[in-house]
């Protein structure tokens, strides 16, 4: 596959929300062919596996509007602003989901989640030497913590309980890590 990169031509914003932006940009892709292309713009996130002393994890059961129901998945969220850094964000949303405030992030990577149509990406952490505090749940979220022994976890992505991207990677990158 050649290295060639694309060349934006236009960019127009036809969305502009809380959360993320949509561009519809006109783009001279590599070969020469001209394609008219949306693109979701995603400030970012970050995605943490809190680890317990004795080797279990915490989860959350959470309500997903956009999937039509609750599924279980890892503390995650969005970078507050820009330049924040990916591992404070993963130690908030820890905090702020399951109440315990890591005291140490072991970095696992990044993933691109959907690179056909945007460009997030999400920074993945292990999230250790926890300590209790409270959660602070957001009004539109419906969060409740799960613990289950790591070996669990990881058999939930293996049978599919766990569906979602950036836990089965985190679980996983954390199983490759182990071995």
């Amino acid at each position: 596959m050649s290295e060639e990169q694309a060349k934006l031509v236009s960019s127009r914003r036809v969305y502009e929300g809380r959360l993320l932006r949509v561009d519809l940009d006109v783009v001279d892709l590599p070969g020469g062919r001209r394609a008219i292309l949306e693109t979701i713009r995603h400030p970012g996130a970050a995605a943490a596996l809190p680890f317990l002393e004795d080797g279990s994890v915490i989860l959350v059961r959470q309500y997903r509007h956009a999937v039509g129901g609750t599924i279980l998945e890892i503390p995650a969220g969005k970078l507050d602003r820009p330049g924040e850094p990916p591992d404070r964000c993963a130690a908030r949303e820890v905090e702020e989901e399951v109440g315990v405030r890591p005291g140490r992030l072991v970095p696992l990577g990044s993933i691109l989640t959907t690179p056909g149509f945007t460009d997030e990406v999400i920074w993945l952490f292990e999230a250790h030497d926890l300590v209790p505090t409270a959660t602070a749940h957001e009004a539109d979220e419906v969060i409740e913590p799960v613990t289950m022994p790591f070996d669990e976890a990881v058999a939930a992505v293996g049978d599919g309980r766990i569906r979602d991207a950036k836990s089965v990677a985190t679980i996983l990158a954390a199983a490759l890590r182990r071995r």
